[in-house]
This record gives C-alpha cells, sequence and structure tokens, in this order.
C-alpha cells in the first residue's frame, strides 16, 4: 500500500508539535524546542580555559573569542572591586542530557524543564560561547535568582556589551524563564551567526 509524500510530511509535522519541536524558528533558518533554539556543538580541539569554578577541578572551556573577551571583562571587573567567576561553559552532549533529566525529574515534564534547563541539542552551552557567570562575594547565589541583587550582576548589565557579551534570557516575551547568570558571547559576526541573532543588544 502507498503512501503519498504529502501525508508523510504532515504526519513528521505533527510529531514535532506534539515533542515539542517547532520545524523553523521565528526567522524561518533553524529547529527549536520549547524556545531553546538548536545548536551543533563545538569541537573540543578549539576550546579555551577560562578558570576553574572555584575548587571543584572542574575548568570552565570556552572558544578562543568567547575566552580571550571574557578574560579580559573578568580583568576589567576587578579593576572595579568585582570578582566574575566563571561557572559552566562549554557542555557536552551527554552532560547536558543529565543535567535536562534531572530537572525533567524535578519539575515533572519536558516543557516545564525547559523552562529551566535547555534540552540536549539545545543548550547554547553546546556552542563554547555561553556561560554561567557567578559572583566571587556572593557565592550562595550562584546560579540563584538572587545573583540579580550582586554587584557582579550589575555591573556586567553596564559593561558586559563593551566586551561582546549579552544576557541570553532576559525572560520577557520567552518561554524560558529569567537567567541573570546566563551570557552569551556575540561580539563578531562567526558568533552572531552561531548564536542566530543579528547583533542588536
Amino acid at each position: 500500500m502507498k503512501v503519498s509524500r504529502i501525508y508523510i510530511f504532515y504526519a513528521i509535522l505533527v510529531l514535532l508539535l506534539v515533542s515539542g519541536h517547532s520545524a523553523f524558528s521565528d526567522d524561518g533558518a533553524s529547529a527549536s524546542m520549547y524556545g531553546h533554539k538548536h545548536h551543533e556543538t563545538a569541537p573540543e580541539s578549539g576550546l579555551q580555559s577560562v578558570g576553574e569554578y572555584r575548587t571543584t577541578g572542574r575548568i570552565v572551556r570556552l572558544l578562543p573569542a568567547a575566552a580571550n573577551s571574557f578574560k579580559r571583562m573578568q580583568k576589567e571587573g576587578l579593576r572595579h572591586g568585582i570578582k566574575i567567576i566563571p561557572i559552566s561553559g562549554f557542555r557536552r552532549f551527554s552532560y547536558q542530557s543529565s543535567l535536562f533529566e534531572r530537572a525533567v525529574k524535578r519539575y515533572g515534564s519536558r516543557e516545564r524543564a525547559a523552562r529551566w534547563v535547555a534540552p540536549p541539542g539545545y543548550s547554547e552551552h553546546h556552542t563554547g560561547l555561553a556561560i554561567d557567570i557567578g559572583d566571587g562575594a556572593r557565592p550562595e547565589c550562584n546560579v540563584e535568582a538572587c545573583f540579580e541583587e550582586t554587584r557582579t550582576y550589575r555591573w556586567l548589565r553596564n559593561n558586559a556589551e563593551r566586551f561582546g557579551y549579552e544576557l541570553s534570557f532576559p525572560g520577557k516575551g520567552s518561554m524560558v524563564s529569567f537567567e541573570p547568570w546566563h551570557w552569551r558571547f556575540t561580539g563578531d559576526s562567526k558568533s552572531r551567526e552561531v548564536m542566530q541573532t543579528d547583533g542588536r543588544r
């Protein structure tokens, strides 16, 4: 029994919608899930360290342009008494998958989990251009809502753009919750292409 191509097309489209996928983002260019755009994983051979997360032994890594700019920003912040702490940079697909599955168990569904943790394959951390940032004076606010109240966050809001960084999830008009600690590098044309932005802050 032959099945028409158009039937197959609509069947796949329905499956994508049910699973939380949209065939295209608003610009018609790339797949997305629960408000998170699809991202390829950066080659690990090209990553650079921007430091260890406190004394955990976890080395935070970014692509060279993002890493160099982060280090300049960190140095400039320190001149003003701001201690910018790298928490999490590049993530492998497998690590993101484990984070997402834990979030699903915590929040009860994939859709609710995705408000706080991107599904594997859809995290900006895969690109080597995104980083979670903490305040050296307020470790209790690492990856917590209270980071918005820290001196580091206020300094970033006023200065990060000079170093090519912008807040990824401002909250308004997004399916993803506000994350004051999550920043992405869009300081050159290549990074803007990867992040699928037009460079506007």
